[in-house]
């Protein structure tokens, strides 16, 4: 009979640059990557070599090749993309990487890659003592339209665990929480309700994976996402919020996303950057150049921390791209 062994989540992204951002941004927890490469292709494409310099960038260390859609060439074919492969990663992160061959529309070599990612990234040892602290990635009201008030349920927010744990019965605060009139104003709430990403009730989470935590507060509070972006943690026990922050700034040498190969200019004064800080993107204007620090004031608070690697984007050709990523 199989053993259920552990249960492991991906972290995937609607488009290449929006998973470029949750990679350099650290929203994720992530213990490992998988860097998938198709054998019907050059080895490498522009975005396989992107989300390479990604995973050196936020220093990801476990990682596995696959080389899917073998179906699609010959075997010598298959051979020399293999060669291919290998002299893309020398001298990287990636180097010394198992390369599984793969095609994912036939199963073939699938409990190969099972087998290991169990063997390559293990459940690293967390500390449960960490003071808790969990990124909002979702916010919704789980009432049916017409529900009664005695019947009704708290509103939910759903994100990742980054550090520490959370059990029912927790007293929370969600921060920068919701706006008033006078800006911005941190919500206390309690856990009343703990699910896991595949529905599973539980008294207890931990990182790994996403989880929703019920609470009482009105659902309005928490409807079509409002609360996205924002950080759960112990109440008295939270990260400060600020409206201005400094940052370190490391550009890429090429503007993500973007067919033609355009670099990356410096930074000028009074300049809008798309700040992602853990899950919340805001708007931050430059007010202060200083050495390789910029300044920036910002539309939105967020929570923050020394040290927080964050990505930042740029207005190009009318829309936001990915230049780079900063620490805080």
């Amino acid at each position: 009979p199989l053993e259920v062994l552990r249960e492991i989540s991906f972290v995937d992204s609607p488009g290449h640059e929006s998973l470029m951002a949750t990679c350099l941004s650290g929203a994720s927890l992530m213990d490992g990557a998988i860097l998938v490469i198709a054998a019907d292709e050059p080895c490498p494409m522009p975005q396989t070599a992107e989300h390479l310099h990604a995973l050196e960038i936020v220093g990801v260390q476990k990682l596995i090749i696959v080389q899917n859609k073998i179906e699609l060439v010959s075997k010598e074919d298959a051979k020399k993309h293999y060669q291919q492969i290998l002299d893309f990663v020398k001298g990287t992160i990636a180097e010394g990487a198992p390369i599984i061959p793969v095609s994912a529309v036939f199963g073939a070599n699938m409990d190969l890659l099972i087998k290991t990612i169990e063997e390559i990234i293990p459940t690293p040892d967390r500390d449960d003592a960490a003071v808790p602290k969990m990124f909002v990635a979702r916010s919704f009201d789980i009432n049916r339209p017409g529900t009664s008030p005695e019947k009704m349920q708290g509103g939910v927010v759903g994100g990742s665990i980054i550090q520490g744990k959370l059990k029912i019965g927790d007293e929370i605060e969600i921060a920068p929480g919701s706006k008033g009139e006078k800006g911005f104003k941190p919500i206390k709430a309690k856990v009343v309700s703990l699910l896991s990403g595949s529905g599973n009730s539980l008294d207890e989470a931990f990182p790994g994976g996403l989880i929703g935590v019920g609470t009482a507060l009105d659902p309005a509070s928490t409807r079509a996402d409002r609360l996205v972006g924002n950080v759960v943690g112990k109440v008295g026990k939270m990260p400060k919020v600020f409206d201005q922050l400094m940052i370190k700034p490391i550009l890429m040498q090429r503007v993500v996303g973007m067919e033609s190969k355009k670099e990356v200019e410096n930074l000028k004064l009074n300049e809008p950057m798309m700040l992602v800080v853990g899950t919340a993107p805001t708007v931050g204007v430059i007010t202060r150049l200083h050495g390789d620090e910029i300044e920036l004031a910002l539309k939105r608070p967020v929570v923050a921390e020394k040290g927080q690697r964050i990505a930042i984007g740029r207005r190009v050709e009318n829309k936001w791209r990915l230049i780079g990523y900063a620490e805080i």
